[in-house]
């Protein structure tokens, strides 16, 4: 993406855009335009439009205004009316409703919002004045439900080129009409949306499968028929033109796919009881801010709850008090007494303070059986082998350190799981195997996301808090969000 937006160079190859086509990126810098008002931070999308409103604007602010300025504001409203400049600011209303920011945010700074607030800007910029070819880097990410709906919407009615980068398989089955597969260092274009890309190329990688097994088959063939006749002289002829083949098979191999898959597979200790959890009355305020307010629910046996709020604060809190990490202002919170928890904090970084640890060393603090064999056998379901398993745990990227997490949970036999944004740094492979071992889980979860397919196909109950109790209902993430569009 950054070579096809010119960010950086290739090394060899070439990008060929159409002469006088507008590309326009989503923006990743949410600081770069924090002393610009939100309208123009929007209008600077359209790059060659902006430059002509100032233009004009200086232009008529002088005083002496001379007739050579007269020509030149001429020729800049004749090019600012061709390119539909009168509906500019009509046009970023439009967009910023549709995202969720109230039209009066038009005249404040960037640094007067929030970073959810940044991002949505930065989206309406990229969108804006209709580019001729739009590049979308996780263009979903920090994005409320309405808001995504609204930009698959967006995106579905948008007639020219789109590109784009998302972890979100809901997005891109409903927006994508091709999938750029990138593999084997190289890009195959499949026809089609994310569901249908994945069951071709699982189909493909297991046609390849059989064709490795089958050319192994006739390599051990040839080699046998080789090493019997290679010392026999009226052989000799055959032999020869077998090892050729063999030469052949070896060249025609296919090399293993980039793409690899975790095994998560959470497995509790023993059943849990009849009593899971019950929460009453329970408030919280952090730094003068109320988070909680008077918060009451019990979870059930088997349940499988998404908590959604316009806060992560408040979702982040309510997990701390469960978990014993923060006391609640007031109200109280009752355990079964058969149930294990295990958590995935949305911030880990204090299970990795101690960066002296390798990965075996760290692990083994969370495992009954300390031997190394068994740590390296779990470390290696999530992806880390050989001397990958040597690394230090303050050399982690985000990703790895969330597939360290989930590795402690698969050891800690819990048959209560919370879980605060597990997708978060997680790529497409990862995120699938964490979303199959939690359907698969027989125990209770609650967990937080913002990945549509993980809830719609994981939760069996939507809890959704605003200070208070907003909505409580067994129900699919779609009847939700049906629910709240009408």
């Amino acid at each position: 993406m950054k070579i096809l937006s010119g960010e950086i160079d290739a090394q060899s190859g070439t990008v060929n855009i159409t002469p006088g086509s507008r590309l326009s990126v989503l923006k990743q810098d949410h600081f770069e335009y924090d002393e610009e008002t939100v309208l123009n931070t929007i209008l600077m999308g359209n790059k060659r439009l902006f430059d002509i409103i100032s233009e004009k604007n200086i232009i008529y602010a002088k005083e002496d205004f001379s007739d050579e300025d007269g020509m030149r504001a001429s020729e800049l409203e004749a090019e600012f009316a061709e390119m539909n400049g009168w509906e500019a600011e009509a046009e970023v209303g439009v967009m910023l409703s549709g995202l969720g920011i109230p039209n009066e945010y038009e005249s404040k700074l960037m640094k007067e919002l929030t970073g959810a607030e940044k991002v949505k800007v930065l989206l309406a910029q990229a969108l804006f004045g209709n580019p001729d070819i739009l590049l979308l880097d996780e263009p979903t990410n920090h994005l409320d439900i309405k808001a995504i709906v609204w930009l698959e919407n967006f995106i579905l009615d948008f007639k020219n080129t789109i590109i784009v980068i998302s972890h979100d398989r809901h997005f891109l089955n409903k927006v994508c009409t091709h999938i750029a597969d990138l593999d084997f260092k190289k890009i195959q274009i499949y026809t089609g949306n994310y569901e249908f890309w994945r069951k071709s190329s699982e189909l493909a990688q297991k046609l390849r499968g059989n064709l490795k097994k089958k050319n192994d088959e006739k390599m051990k063939e040839l080699k046998e028929f080789i090493q019997r006749f290679s010392a026999n002289a009226s052989k000799a002829k055959q032999a020869t033109s077998r090892q050729k083949q063999l030469d052949k098979l070896k060249l025609e191999d296919l090399p293993p796919s980039s793409r690899k898959y975790p095994f998560v597979h959470f497995q509790p200790e023993r059943e849990a009881g009849k009593e899971i959890l019950k929460v009453e009355n329970l408030s919280k305020t952090i730094e003068g801010e109320k988070v909680l307010d008077n918060l009451s629910f019990t979870i059930n046996k088997g349940d499988k709850v998404v908590l959604l709020g316009d806060k992560d604060l408040a979702q982040t809190t309510l997990f701390q008090i469960l978990m014993g990490e923060l006391e609640p202002d007031s109200g109280s919170v009752e355990w079964g007494v058969t149930i294990k928890k295990s958590y995935f904090p949305s911030d880990n970084s204090t299970y990795f303070n101690s960066g002296e640890l390798n990965l075996v060393d760290w692990l083994r603090q969370y495992s009954h059986d300390q031997t190394e064999t068994f740590v390296r056998g779990f470390l290696g379901k999530m992806l880390f082998s050989g001397e990958e398993t040597q690394k230090k745990t303050d050399v982690l990227s985000g990703g790895e350190k969330v597939r360290c997490m989930l590795s402690k949970m698969m050891l800690s036999g819990a048959n209560f799981l919370i879980l605060d944004g597990p997708t978060n740094h997680l790529d497409l492979e990862s995120i699938t195997a964490v979303n199959d071992g939690l359907i698969k889980f027989p125990g209770t979860v609650m967990f937080t996301s913002h990945d549509h397919e993980f809830i719609q196909t994981v939760a069996n109950r939507i809890i959704e808090i605003d200070l208070k109790l907003k909505e409580d209902r067994y129900m699919t993430y779609d009847d939700y969000i049906e629910s709240q569009l009408a």
